[in-house]
Formats: C-alpha cells, structure tokens, sequence
C-alpha cells in the first residue's frame, strides 16, 4: 500500500517499484488522500478555460489513467486538497482541509483501508513530508498513526478486524548524486543538463537522503511505465519539461533504482535491502 497526498504523487515517487511489483504478481494499492483540488496548473497546455473549475473532475480522470498504467488498484480518502499557502507569514489553511482536520479522522479513514486490503507493506513520505506541503506533512502523520493503531483492536473497533502491516518504508526519490550523475552525463554529451539550478542549491555534504536511503529497488524496467503514468496527469506536468529530458537508456545504466527507507518493522531485517518484502514469508 503506497500512500499519498495528491494524485500525480504516486506516478513521481515509487512508481517504477509499483509497476514492477505488480508486474511480478503483487497486489499494489495506491491511496490518495485528497482528490488535488487546489492543485496548480503546471503544463501550459492544459492553461485552458476549458480545465480551470473543473480540476477535482479532471485530476480524477488523469488518476484513473496513471493507476491503469501503472497497474495498480486505487482508493481515494476523500479528504480536501489544503493547497499550498504562500505569503510571509503564510495565510491560514482553508477550513475543512486535510491539513486541518483532527488528525484522527484521516487516521481512522486509514485504518479502515489498511485492515481491508491488509498490506504486507505500507509506503509514504518522511517527516517533513518529503517537502513541506502541509499535505504531504498530514499524509506522513496519519500513515504511521495508522501503521500503529490498524493492529490494535482497542483503536478503531468499527473500522475492521486488526490487521499488523509488517514494515513501513519512507520514499527518498530526490537524492542529489543521481541528479549529478546525469548532469554529468550531459556534459559528456556536449549538452547542458537540467539540473544545475537544482544542484548549485544542494550542498553534496548534506545530501540527507541519500545518507537515509536503507534499500534500492531495481526497476529500470520500468521506468518507460512510470513517466507514462505521470504524463496522464497532464494538468501536473509539462511533458517537455526537465523532468523528461534524460534518455531512460541513461537513467537504466546510471541509476536503475528507486530508494527508500525502512522506518518500522515487526519482522527481522538485514540491512541494507534490495527488497521492500525482504524478511516477510508470508503470500504477497
């Protein structure tokens, strides 16, 4: 189960890893929080009359072709999208939002698809959301509340049978040497690479991803599938944008995995992982 704050979330962080998964036979349950209302328009094309109002209908569509792409099942929580404040001090967050609902409403919602679907493994953002979305920050909260209580018959007791999730892993999909690696390679190609404005920014020597980076997945294979899906959420990326100027064939030899890293597990571990089931016996 990869949970995540807004649809396109998924098809950015961790989908090569789905569609292998779900390619090899493994149920993969992608649960988005809220539907991305509040979500931007980032691809100029779809800057239409046509599109603005109608982002909830239109983001639902584009998750519904991602998931198909990708393979995978999909639940939507329900919860409202709290956009992303801007300002000095940022303005408060709108009312009925996820970022300011109780915490323990989006906990329950979860809970409830966890002991339903009954995942050997969950999948979500760090503390700090991954980046400070308050989205992102509340989907962090409400997984490992609900990777504690969905195993516990006095939490919840109207929301299904107890059901222990076996390990839970953080996405670190932004780590700085692979961005490196293929900027390098487009000097070597007589070209300039995308990413210097990202990288000048990034001290190599505090590179905290990389540094927490327990397990890499294999899944170049991949990697075609998963900027498909991201493609489908065509208000959310411009498809000639940065994001797809490296030739896969570059991305499959220099850097043909996924990272992430394991924060809780109720079965034995050796560490580090080359799989996110590694320690689990049990059918998956």
């Amino acid at each position: 189960m990869a949970v995540h704050a807004h649809p396109d979330d998924e098809s950015s962080k961790g989908a090569a890893t789905m569609a292998r998964y779900s390619d090899e036979g493994v149920r993969v349950l992608v649960v988005t929080m809220t539907g991305g209302e509040r979500g931007d328009i980032l691809n100029p094309a779809m800057d239409l009359p046509e599109v603005h109002g109608r982002m909830a209908e239109i983001r639902r569509d584009e998750m519904a072709k991602a998931a198909e792409i990708l393979g995978v099942e999909h639940h939507w929580l329900g919860f409202v999208d709290s956009g992303l404040p801007e300002g000095e001090p940022p303005p408060p967050l709108p009312d009925g939002c996820l970022g300011v609902v109780p915490l323990a409403e989006p906990v329950e919602a979860l809970v409830r698809v966890v002991r339903e679907f009954k995942p050997h493994v969950m999948t979500t953002y760090d503390e700090n959301g991954g980046y400070p979305h308050p989205d992102h920050i509340r989907t962090h909260q409400a997984s490992v509340a609900a990777y504690e209580a969905a195993g516990d018959y006095l939490l919840f007791p109207d929301a299904g049978e107890p059901w222990d999730v076996l390990k839970m892993y953080y996405n670190h999909g932004f780590v700085r040497k692979r961005m490196q690696l293929l900027q390098d390679e487009f000097a070597k190609h007589g070209e300039q690479g995308p990413f210097e404005k990202w990288l000048k920014h990034w001290d190599a020597d505090h590179d905290v991803f990389e540094k927490r980076v327990t397990t890499r997945i294999e899944c170049s294979k991949y990697f075609a599938q998963r900027d498909d899906a991201l493609r489908a959420h065509a208000t959310q990326i411009d498809p000639n944008g940065d994001f797809f100027r490296a030739p896969i064939e570059w991305q499959q030899r220099l850097w043909p995995t996924e990272e992430y890293e394991l924060t809780r597990s109720r079965v034995p571990v050796s560490l580090p992982e080359i799989d996110l089931f590694a320690g689990i016996e049990a059918d998956r």
